[in-house]
């Protein structure tokens, strides 16, 4: 009789939804819980509901002879009519699911109810773990796999696996080269959507994120998540268990587990160089390229990196955040500044692997291998001298233009380098730091 009367008594504590059926209220339920009780024997695949359950079994035993649901538009088969009349909106445009509140439309009468919870905040599908909302179930199942570590999608290429086929498919981009989403303002190709509207915003110059506490707006809801954090004092929830450093984000957590690893998946296809993490590849690549896309609205000067421009700019500001507690040393730069930590604590994290010498800085590492290999990477276009740092290069080539950039306070005399002056300035202190140890005199 509730069928001609409306009345639904059965209301589900989570979303307030009624139901005519006590049994079909339990079905309900297990829609917030991500419950699938029913499990397919022949491929694992697991279902809320008996229906669905029954449905997708028939695909197994009667294969393809039960899609009898054929699109006149596109060929594709389907197992039910509603499936294909809902199919076929894609090609007739029809969109007959109006929001009553913005007037957006949509194709599915599924996809206007998950839409409408943007506008009410609700968020019916809670993580059992972590208490995390969700507005639509998919979002809690793939969620869900952040806890299990379950990752379905395989690449065929690589191996590589992850939580999400649209990310699997994404990512075989990489193999194929395949960049379907262009640019209108300056042709550049994109992997994926997402990437090329992130990059259309520094064309347009839009910064639609804007945080509520300070006002400060951003291109990318990522980069207000990260930056809200510095407000809620939540900047390190991800702590790396071997050196306790903290991070934002799990990926740059991931990306630093490497620098412990040794790992170095991301290979250049120029010179085979490898690094831990793909920006630093895609910036390694300019090189390559010359492509400088980070331009000093100052002076003008291109870099290959942001970084490497936010560095430059605070050589006009004057600015140097990061001062020495021990000295009061300041640097624009905190690369520098931690390098500089070094030379009071003592420490010398980068060892030569021939030697066995240890340097404060990796550059300098680098620099002194170059005595064991031999290599000399810099040559004076002038005489064709070789150089195993670029420092040594820029003081030679003062040889052949004649510059003296370094200049006596007390007596005005100029040198070329900086040491050079170093020494001469004794001759006005009187210093005299070299002692002889067979006669001890200085």
């Amino acid at each position: 009789m509730r069928t001609h009367s409306e009345e639904k008594p059965y209301q589900c504590p989570d979303c307030g939804k009624s139901f005519r059926e006590k049994g079909t209220l339990n079905i309900h339920k297990q829609s917030h819980t991500a419950e699938k009780p029913y499990q397919c024997a022949e491929c694992g695949k697991c279902f809320s509901y008996t229906a669905s359950f029954r449905r997708h079994k028939k695909t197994h035993s009667a294969g393809s002879a039960l899609k009898s649901y054929e699109c006149p538009e596109c060929g594709k088969s389907f197992g039910r009519k509603d499936y294909l009349i809902t199919h076929r909106r894609i090609h007739t445009g029809e969109k007959p699911y109006m929001c009553s509140i913005c007037g957006k439309s949509f194709n599915h009468g599924a996809t206007l109810v998950t839409h409408k919870r943007t506008h009410t905040g609700e968020k019916p599908y809670e993580c059992s773990e972590c208490e995390k909302s969700f507005k639509q179930i998919s979002g809690l199942i793939t969620h869900r796999r952040t806890h299990t570590g379950e990752k379905p999608y395989e690449c065929p290429d690589c191996g590589k696996r992850f939580i999400l086929k649209a990310y699997l498919d994404v990512h075989k981009r990489i193999h194929t080269g395949e960049r379907p989403y262009q640019c209108s303002h300056c042709g550049k190709g994109f992997s994926c959507s997402s990437y090329l509207l992130r990059h259309e915003k520094t064309h347009t110059g839009e910064r639609s994120h804007t945080c509520s506490d300070c006002g400060q707006s951003f291109y990318w809801k990522r980069s207000l998540i990260m930056h809200m954090r510095k407000h809620t004092g939540e900047q390190n929830l991800h702590e790396c268990k071997i050196c306790s450093k903290g991070f934002s984000w799990m990926s740059a957590l991931n990306i630093h587990m490497r620098t412990h690893t040794g790992e170095k998946p991301y290979m250049c296809s120029e010179c085979g160089k490898t690094f831990s993490g793909k920006w630093i590849l895609i910036q390694h690549k300019r090189i390559h390229t010359g492509e400088r896309p980070y331009k000093c609205p100052e002076c003008g000067k291109s870099f290959h990196a942001k970084s490497s421009l936010f560095a430059h700019k605070r050589t006009h500001t004057g600015e140097k955040p990061h001062e020495c507690a021990e000295c009061g040393k300041s640097y624009s730069v905190k690369a520098n500044f931690v390098a500089h930590m070094r030379t009071h604590t003592g420490e010398k994290p980068y060892e030569c692997s021939d030697c066995g010498k240890s340097f404060y800085k990796k550059d300098r590492l680098m620099t002194h291998k170059r005595t064991h290999t031999g290599e000399k990477p810099y040559q004076c276009s002038e005489c064709g001298k070789g150089f195993n740092w670029k420092v040594g290069l820029i003081n030679h080539t003062r040889i052949h233009t004649g510059e003296k950039p370094y200049s006596c306070a007390e007596c005005g005399k100029c040198f070329h380098k900086k040491d050079h002056l170093a020494r001469h300035e004794i001759i006005h202190t009187g210093e005299k730091p070299y002692s002889c140890f067979d006669w001890g005199k200085l």
